[in-house]
């Protein structure tokens, strides 16, 4: 099992991130909780990892802090829960806000999440509420070395588009969604930040 990586950010195209450790580019999906943390390309950076192996491929998920790996890992002992819809969850809801859906019961915000109906969200709340006491606090994101430029991103509504369509909305849905953000936001990662914002409000 490979813990954490530590390396450069070589590059950022969400929900995947490339990281540079040691001369080897380690491919990594990680939930836009962690990207909104990340500094630009060029930073070296700590990411904590979860593999999942598969027959067909080995994929490696990447998380800011430790709650955003435990909350992760508890998530996918949830019966119809794979690491797809973890990951989407974790874009959807920060760890503090996934943790008042369970304590409230409220299983409306959690079906506004792709891939969750009703009965995945109410089988969440049920399940999650032990584990959740159990969920240790994690440390923010490692980060030395001299702040790298942003990664030039040639079309950020693109590269959000393709994000969002990845984390399990419909391409018409994310059409919909990017045409209602304010022309203000240019940025990837707040194109992201505002269409899920809308679509769990």
């Amino acid at each position: 099992m490979i813990g954490f990586l530590r390396g450069k950010l070589a590059a950022k195209h969400p929900p995947v991130l490339l990281l540079d450790v040691g001369g080897v580019g380690y491919e990594v999906e990680a939930p836009m909780s962690t990207f909104y943390g990340l500094a630009g390309v060029g930073v070296e950076v700590t990411l904590h990892t979860h593999l999942v192996v598969r027959e067909d491929a080995h994929i490696l998920f990447g998380f800011g802090t430790e709650r955003e790996r435990s909350l992760f890992r508890e998530l996918i002992k949830v019966s119809g829960v794979g690491p797809r819809i973890a990951l989407g969850i974790l874009s959807g809801v920060n760890v503090d806000e996934f943790h008042r859906c369970v304590e409230t019961q409220d299983a409306a915000s959690l079906t506004r999440i792709p891939g969750i109906g009703r009965k995945t969200a109410e089988r969440l709340i049920i399940e999650m509420r032990d584990r959740l006491q159990a969920l240790a606090g994690g440390q923010p994101f490692a980060v030395r070395g001299p702040a790298g430029g942003p990664a030039a991103a040639p079309n950020p509504q693109a590269e959000a588009f393709s994000a969002l369509v990845a984390l399990g909305y419909k391409p018409p849905e994310v059409t919909r969604m990017l045409q209602k953000i304010d022309a203000s936001v240019t940025t990837t990662e707040e194109l992201i930040r505002h269409a899920l914002r809308a679509a769990s409000g």
